[in-house]
């Protein structure tokens, strides 16, 4: 098996890379902070994607932030700002759009090939009975469109493919630690664990699907 984290640095993408090497996988394993791969740069994306060779299995976009710049989750209207809202959607749904244009030539066409994204249950919109955290709830809405959109497309050309937003749960992570409080989390080895035996379990019909780290699905 051959499989691509995107954000191998963070918590949850480097306890996949771990997992996965585990398992005997081949992991390629690219970050800004090891590899220079910036996300929101598509000529940096371009340029890490296209120096591998297609056959991947798996592809998983592990990037994400939810405090940028120091400012975090607007709590009322008027916390929103552009800037902040421009951020938002850079790192949180242009970043791995752009993954996604690049991997889709490394899937492979005639065998079933998964590519997912980490988003949040904060991004749908059915679910949201809190309000608050404009910005990221935003930009994670938009993600699940992003991912909802290219999975029809996928289906042309990749017809085994399966494309997927999926939400991890509260994982400790070295993110914001002080948001998590209060809610049930879990060690990043954990989530990474719950993530790939989701996504072991979805087949081609499920593609463009939100899941959670139950394997239920979330709803837009």
């Amino acid at each position: 098996m051959r499989a691509l984290v995107v954000g191998a640095s963070g918590g949850i993408g480097g306890a996949l890379v771990a997992t996965l090497r585990a398992r005997g996988a081949e992991v390629t394993a690219l970050s800004r902070s090891g590899e220079g791969v910036e996300v929101t740069e598509e000529a940096s994306v371009a340029a890490a994607l296209g120096a591998l060779e297609p056959g991947f299995d798996l592809v998983v976009v592990a990037t994400g932030a939810l405090v940028i710049g120091g400012v975090g989750p607007e709590k009322t209207l008027r916390a929103v700002t552009g800037e902040g809202l421009v951020a938002q959607f850079a790192v949180n749904a242009i970043g791995p759009a752009l993954v996604m244009k690049h991997a889709l030539r490394l899937l492979p066409r005639d065998r079933v090939a998964r590519l997912a994204v980490l988003s949040a249950r904060v991004g749908s919109i059915g679910d949201n009975q809190l309000g608050g955290w404009y910005g990221y709830r935003a930009a994670k809405a938009a993600l699940n469109q992003l991912v909802r959109t290219a999975a029809v497309e996928a289906k042309r050309t990749h017809p085994l493919s399966v494309f997927v937003a999926l939400h991890p749960g509260t994982v400790e992570t070295g993110l914001a630690p002080a948001l998590r409080a209060g809610h049930p989390s879990v060690p990043a080895d954990v989530a990474a664990g719950n993530l790939l035996r989701v996504l072991e379990g979805l087949g081609p019909d499920a593609s463009g699907g939100f899941y959670d780290w139950k394997g239920e699905v979330v709803p837009w």
